[in-house]
């Protein structure tokens, strides 16, 4: 282990880890990377022997006291000679001090324990071609997200998530032209009442998050989402299992559970609104 480096790496050099999360059958998105690299260009880590990557993790500062980990992968060249563990403990140092969050692979809680994380629940993605029925709006006017929605949408993403990222919301949000990605907000009598961001990933498309203050405006929202990618697609989404409206919104779309993570929190876990979350961020920050 004494020839590995591990160093901060830019968004360019980290591009390895998201092909490597391509194998692993993760489906990033296809504009991810800027993103994410860009909510805190100092939380990608990668290392190295001999100049060539062997090990991955991200591991996001959002405010003064919260992170979040994600793209820990050791290449499969490189397993059990110490690059995983090591960049492990590189990545909790740049998290000192932090409740740190992270969406493992559940046959890994039992490594995550170990490192002094708690299960707070499980994450159950849903894929497939959704089944839309008419959907009654019920006064819930959905639109494209626009930068002036940006003073209500910020903090309304707050309640959802550990801590500010505005930063990250912003963007993720409301990209620039081209982008491969879109969001959509929910009005109900003039005021926010829930947003969604549908990107393009390597298969199909992810929807996340999906925040909603009930379950018809989740509703409408998806609808607005589905409706903005070609007809036919296959999509994708995270609710917490803890949301029994949401899982059992997905299952009556006809989408099928292909896949769970587990939400692990080392420190004080964040108090989250859970019945309102119908999809997730990412698995990756959070």
């Amino acid at each position: 282990m004494s020839d590995l480096v591990i160093r901060a790496v830019g968004a360019d050099e980290f591009q390895t880890a998201i092909d490597w999360a391509m194998g692993e059958g993760w489906n990033p998105g296809l504009d991810d990377l800027a993103v994410f690299h860009a909510a805190d260009p100092h939380g990608f880590l990668m290392g190295f022997r001999d100049g060539a990557p062997v090990s991955s993790i991200s591991v996001v500062r959002y405010g003064d006291d919260y992170g979040f980990l994600g793209f820990y992968i050791a290449h499969p060249d490189a397993r059990g000679t110490g690059a995983g563990i090591a960049i492990w403990n590189a990545g909790m140092a740049h998290l000192d001090g932090r409740t740190v969050g992270l969406d493992g692979v559940v046959d890994q809680q039992e490594n995550y324990k170990k490192s002094g994380f708690v299960l707070a629940g499980r994450n159950i993605r849903y894929t497939g071609v959704p089944k839309l029925g008419a959907v009654d709006a019920g006064g819930v006017a959905i639109r494209d997200v626009a930068q002036a929605d940006l003073t209500a949408l910020l903090p309304y993403d707050r309640a959802f998530f550990g801590a500010p990222r505005d930063g990250f919301a912003t963007v993720w949000a409301c990209p620039a032209s081209g982008t491969r990605r879109q969001g959509k907000i929910a009005i109900v009598d003039g005021s926010l009442a829930g947003y969604g961001v549908i990107r393009e990933c390597i298969r199909g498309y992810k929807i996340g998050p999906l925040f909603a203050d009930s379950e018809a405006v989740a509703e409408a929202l998806f609808a607005g989402l589905v409706g903005a990618v070609a007809p036919g697609s296959d999509i994708s989404i995270d609710p917490p299992e803890g949301n029994k409206a949401a899982t059992a919104f997905a299952e009556q779309a006809g989408m099928a559970p292909v896949f769970e993570t587990a939400r692990m929190y080392k420190g004080t876990a964040p108090d989250l609104p859970i019945d309102c979350i119908y999809g997730l961020t990412t698995f990756e920050l959070g």
